[in-house]
This record gives structure tokens, C-alpha cells and sequence, in this order.
């Protein structure tokens, strides 16, 4: 088994999809879907990271297409709630 390149990054970017993902989920799930969708925002740069590594070393392509289109998405719910 290869090792780990940088694991204290990698221990940094997966606490931070976890808490992130989680915490928009949880906003959302009290009634602040607009506060959920910018912590989701937040999140996407943790999951960008995960889904590059799961398709560079895994050939996991479709993890990085899901993230991208998840990503517009969120984008679209921010500028729905935040500027119209």
C-alpha cells in the first residue's frame, strides 16, 4: 500500500467535508435553507478535493462529474436565496 503523501492535509480536508457537509445539512433541516446552502458552498471545496483524488487514483470519474454538477446546483440556491 502506497503512502500517504500529506496525511495531515488529508485528515484536514476530510474533517472539514464531514463537519461542513453535515452542518448545511443540518441548517437546511431547520428551516435556514439559506445559511445550509452557503455552508454547502463551503463544503464543495472539501468534496472537489475528494472526488479529484478518488478520480486521479481510483479512475473514479463520475465522483468529480457529480460533485461539478451538485456544485451548480448549490450555486443556483445561492444566488435564488441570496441575490433575487
Amino acid at each position: 500500500m502506497p503512502k500517504e503523501p500529506h496525511p495531515i492535509l488529508n485528515a484536514f480536508m476530510q474533517a472539514g467535508l464531514l463537519v461542513f457537509t453535515m452542518l448545511g445539512f443540518l441548517l437546511t433541516g431547520m428551516k435556514l435553507p439559506q445559511y445550509g446552502l452557503i455552508v454547502n458552498m463551503i463544503a464543495q471545496i472539501f468534496w472537489f478535493y475528494a472526488s479529484y483524488r478518488a478520480w486521479k487514483e481510483a479512475d473514479q470519474y463520475g465522483i468529480m462529474i457529480n460533485t461539478t454538477l451538485i456544485t451548480f446546483i448549490i450555486i443556483f440556491g445561492v444566488v435564488n436565496y441570496w441575490m433575487l
